[in-house]
């Protein structure tokens, strides 16, 4: 694996001149716009086809609500279920319903909208990551279809809900993008908050150790001050969550248990090659549809280990590829466990990359009108819980 970062004299003029970078990330931000505009248009479409809010599907169904309970009186709630077991709100994470929170006491926005408010910055922040990301390694074309690939993709509209996963993203992407930098401390700063953020937040601080711990074995150095403090700054936001739901429940086990409750819980996969199995003996398509999308994300990991993707990279995907695949849980939500591994697209990119930028385009589109039809019908039905 190549350990492909750019110097400290390569990230300056990023931070000297941020007006220009954003300039020159435009055409990615622009048609990630667009994208996501042709999403909504499409969902606002059916909604109204079906006689239902667009924007509750956006801001008050499923993990929303939970967030929004959060945001507005903190942590304590819970759902008993008539078998006995418990719902916690204990299982989300507190980053995105803090900001919700900060933003509610600040603006007229309520918890639900500053969630929308959150998720639509924080996937526009993806966006440019992600293109700095794409441009760094394979050049800007490669970087805008990186951005728009990732908008396109099949459960993309979550990037618009009041949903954690564009937020953790965004931190994720520009974590990554900072190892590649050398900027270690805005890598443990970020690797912090996206710890904060989501359970596969350890996915970050592991990709930001590894390959730390790599460059110092390649170049046979001590690492420096910065270094040292932007990896004990990694894990720091996932620590202290655990301990803190530990102190909760009084039980070193906490964040588990509580997970447990959700029916929640990393098995290897053992639930989930069950699922499969269920569905290829009920409905054979089914079952073949879902070892086609297994095999699929497998095979694009398996190209970018083969392309040498930077370790950070591998490492951030590998470990997000694999707590969701080898998770218990509702398998529904499979998809979009897997949305924050962008660095699986990269391989895409560079290929579409290479082609006419007018038959890109078209490909491209087609996809987005596709994703867009697909992301309304899912909302109306099965959805992300």
């Amino acid at each position: 694996m190549n350990d492909v970062s750019a110097s400290p004299a390569t990230a300056e003029p990023l931070a000297r001149n941020r007006p220009a970078a954003l300039r020159r990330a435009a055409p990615a931000l622009l048609a990630f716009t667009g994208v996501r505009l042709l999403g909504l248009l499409v969902l606002a479409g059916w909604a109204a086809a079906s006689d239902r809010s667009a924007y509750k599907l956006l801001s008050a169904r499923w993990d929303s609500l939970w967030y929004t309970r959060v945001a507005e009186g903190w942590y304590g709630y819970e759902v008993r279920l008539p078998g006995g077991g418990v719902h916690s709100d204990l299982a989300f994470f507190p980053l995105l319903p803090g900001l919700e929170r900060l933003l509610s006491e600040i603006s007229p926005l309520a918890p639900a909208d500053a969630g929308v408010a959150v998720s639509w910055v924080s996937s526009l922040a993806a966006a440019w990551a992600l293109f700095l990301i794409g441009e760094h390694l394979h050049g800007r074309r490669a970087g805008i279809c990186l951005a728009v690939l990732w908008a396109v993709l099949p459960v993309g509209i979550v990037q618009s809900m009041a949903y954690s996963e564009s937020l953790f993203t965004a931190l994720a992407a520009w974590a990554l993008w900072a190892v590649l930098s050398g900027r270690w401390v805005w890598a443990g700063t970020l690797a912090a908050l996206a710890g904060l953020t989501r359970p596969v937040g350890a996915a970050v601080v592991a990709a930001v150790w590894v390959a730390a711990l790599l460059r110092l074995w390649r170049e046979r150095r001590r690492p420096d001050a910065r270094m040292v403090l932007g990896l004990l700054l990694a894990p720091l936001g996932w620590f202290a969550y655990f301990v803190w739901v530990g102190v909760r429940t009084g039980s070193v086990t906490g964040y588990l248990d509580v997970q447990g409750q959700w029916g929640n819980g990393f098995d290897g996969g053992a639930a989930f090659l069950g699922f499969i199995w269920e569905n290829l003996t009920g409905s054979v398509v089914g079952g073949l549809g879902l070892i086609a999308g297994v095999a699929l994300v497998i095979w694009l990991y398996v190209l970018c280990v083969r392309r040498r993707q930077p370790p950070a990279l591998l490492v951030y995907a590998g470990a997000v590829l694999v707590l969701a695949l080898c998770a218990k849980g509702y398998f529904g939500s499979k998809p979009r466990l897997l949305l924050p591994a962008f660095p699986l697209l990269l391989p895409v990119a560079v290929a579409l990359a290479r082609l006419r930028p007018v038959r890109a385009g078209l490909v491209l589109g087609g996809v987005a009108v596709l994703s867009a039809v697909y992301g309304a019908w899912w909302l109306h039905g099965s959805g992300p819980p």
